[in-house]
């Protein structure tokens, strides 16, 4: 795999870069454009060679190098032997070279007193790591609480319980952990979504919790919201119905049921992901 990119300028010689990298290569184009806008044309003809692991595709580059007028190297290998090599092949024809991780690597082992991993593309891997978390926490923000059933398909969880057992707090914190969450409340007076009952149920977890405990969850949320306490979403029959409700649909659906009772948030996506990995 190839990309070439050529600027004509016709004042000064255009030097030809080969960057050559065991990733995509990025990071020598940039260091490259950087240091030839230093010059009055800031004309370079770049070349760039990816996925470069082996001494066998290095021969072929330098080959290629060699036969231009005005060649420069610039490399980002990880691997030792191979960007030694690079170095040798290079200086032994007297071609210009900058490698810029090696003495990058060298001077972070020498204060770290650790060795680098030595791992091909990390950055990029980091990035999509990055990428993956950021869309699961926007997958779980559109998908909380019912918004949109359509999202249950695409869901790698789906929680359902009752109001205050935990729904949007566990889907957040998955989401911080690349899972995409989606999260189905469970009210008597609605009926779930027909897509729910389309979902296999390995990916459905039921949360529940003890009554007593939920009274008083949901007595301090009244309070917090400066509304009276003993409404009927606090009341301990209202909330057995709820919970009596909730068993039913889980028991429909055949999926595993978690009691979030005096459980903390990371405790119970502990469980959940022991369930849904032993799911798979």
């Amino acid at each position: 795999m190839e990309e070439e990119i050529k600027i004509e300028d016709k004042n000064f010689p255009v030097p030809k870069v080969f960057v050559v990298s065991d990733s995509i290569g990025e990071t020598a184009e940039l260091v490259t454009r950087a240091a030839a806008s230093q010059f009055d044309s800031g004309n370079v003809e770049i070349k760039r060679f990816p996925y470069v692991t082996d001494k066998e595709y290095i021969d072929e580059i330098i080959e290629e190098a060699r036969l231009e007028k005005y060649s420069i190297i610039v490399a980002t290998i990880i691997l030792p032997d191979v960007r030694d090599y690079l170095i040798g092949k290079a200086n032994m024809l007297g071609i210009p070279i900058v490698d810029i991780m090696g003495p990058m690597m060298a001077a972070f082992s020498k204060v770290m007193k650790i060795s680098p991993k030595l791992e091909p593309g990390l950055v990029r891997k980091l990035d999509e790591e990055y990428f993956k978390k950021i869309e699961a926490i926007e997958f779980a923000v559109k998908y909380d609480d019912g918004k949109d059933p359509r999202g249950l398909p695409r869901a790698d969880i789906i929680f359902i319980g009752v109001s205050r057992t935990s729904k949007t707090p566990l889907s957040m914190y998955l989401a911080h952990k690349r899972y995409k969450v989606a999260n189905v409340p469970l009210v008597p007076e609605v009926v779930p979504p027909d897509e729910l009952f389309q979902q296999p149920s390995s990916k459905i977890i039921g949360l529940t919790i003890n009554p007593e405990q939920l009274f008083e969850i949901r007595k301090e949320r009244l309070k917090s919201l400066g509304l009276n306490e003993r409404a009927n979403y606090a009341s301990l029959k209202r909330i057995m119905e709820e919970l009596d409700y909730a068993d039913k649909i889980m028991n429909q659906l055949g999926c595993r049921v978690i009691n979030v009772t005096n459980k903390a948030v990371e405790e119970t996506a502990s469980k959940v992901l022991e369930i849904i990995k032993r799911g798979k």
